[in-house]
């Protein structure tokens, strides 16, 4: 599959072509010119195919199996409404805010992992190569280490006898991890983790109800009414809680609910973002104030990651200190106390 960035580049590249008055498929013939990437020569081969054959190009685009099920239900709606190119720029958009706010959690995320992996480098090293040295100082002086401290020993000539399989396996298990997050599956199962777990619940509503802002604000300006695009928004958005939401507030508008009173009911939006719902639902600019609240939630999530990672860095970086104190003065105390009985 694509990625977010990728994707954001290609819909800005057609809506580019069919404004400029190029057919698509003369179009795709164009970026398969300029395109250097081989994987990417062979997709736009794969399209060119469809698409002389006759095929739709949200056909074409359904052929390759590097496109998200929402570009091509989203690009065959364009064509039928004769508004792909207002379509191709909305997912430039779309994916673009998605792929800002992957980097934002990435980029958080990449400081923190460092420091803590430098730290739990100098922690191995302790144990494994300076604490037998304290140790032959203790035998020399005709005692042994004891307690926390020899406990600390032991698991090193451990470690550093069984280094080789320890690393070997630890990549393996490593490889395997991320092999397993790249499947279905395991995309389900990190995603459902990390909306379940207290430190990133809120986060991954937050996520959620930008996401789903986002896409009704494409869904709407695209000419869908409201019932299509919140079928389209319930396939979307991967947060369960916030499907149920979804579902709720179809539910409430089947029993007669007006839209931006089953958004409030069905605890979508709340506050200011429901208000403003509110009134673009009167005013008939649902889509636009959809897309300032997609916005919005861009600026809330990245506030809570700084937030997050404010609190996580502190805290993880005083518990690795504290183990690596508590190492070096279960050595040095009981030190103290030989060498002030030895003078």
């Amino acid at each position: 599959m694509l990625s977010n960035s990728e994707i954001a580049a290609f819909c800005a590249q057609v809506a580019m072509i069919m404004k400029s008055g190029i057919a698509v498929s003369e179009g795709i013939s164009i970026m398969h010119a300029d395109m250097e990437n081989n994987q990417g020569r062979v997709m736009l081969e794969q399209m060119l195919a469809e698409l002389e054959m006759g095929a739709p190009f949200h056909q074409a685009l359904d052929k390759t199996g590097k496109f998200p099920q929402y570009v091509i239900d989203m690009t065959e709606m364009g064509e039928r409404s004769g508004k792909l190119d207002d379509v191709m720029d909305s997912l430039c958009v779309y994916y673009e805010r998605e792929e800002a706010v992957s980097k934002n959690i990435r980029s958080a995320v990449t400081y923190p992992l460092i420091m803590i992996t430098m730290m739990l480098l100098v922690i191995i090293v302790l144990i494994v190569n300076v604490l037998p040295v304290f140790n032959q100082v203790f035998l020399q002086l005709g005692t042994e280490m004891s307690g926390f401290s020899r406990t600390m020993m032991d698991m090193g000539q451990v470690l550093g006898r069984y280094s080789i399989a320890i690393i070997i396996v630890a990549a393996v298990l490593l490889a395997a991890f991320f092999a397993f997050r790249k499947t279905a599956t395991g995309r389900q199962f990190m995603f459902n983790f990390k909306s379940r777990f207290f430190a990133t619940r809120k986060l991954m509503t937050k996520i959620a109800s930008g996401r789903f802002a986002s896409t009704m604000s494409l869904m709407l300006s695209s000419g869908l009414d409201v019932d299509q695009s919140l079928d389209m928004a319930h396939k979307i958005v991967e947060n369960p809680r916030t499907r149920e939401k979804i579902a709720n507030c179809k539910k409430l508008m089947e029993g007669g609910d007006n839209f931006s009173d089953a958004i409030v009911k069905a605890d979508i939006f709340t506050g200011i973002h429901a208000r403003m719902i509110s009134v673009g639902f009167k005013t008939g600019s649902v889509d636009s104030v959809m897309d300032k609240i997609a916005d919005a939630y861009d600026e809330e999530v990245e506030s809570q990651i700084g937030n997050i990672i404010s609190i996580l860095e502190p805290t993880l970086v005083a518990v690795l200190s504290i183990i690596m104190g508590l190492i070096l003065l279960s050595v040095m105390l009981p030190l103290m106390g030989i060498m002030t009985s030895i003078g």
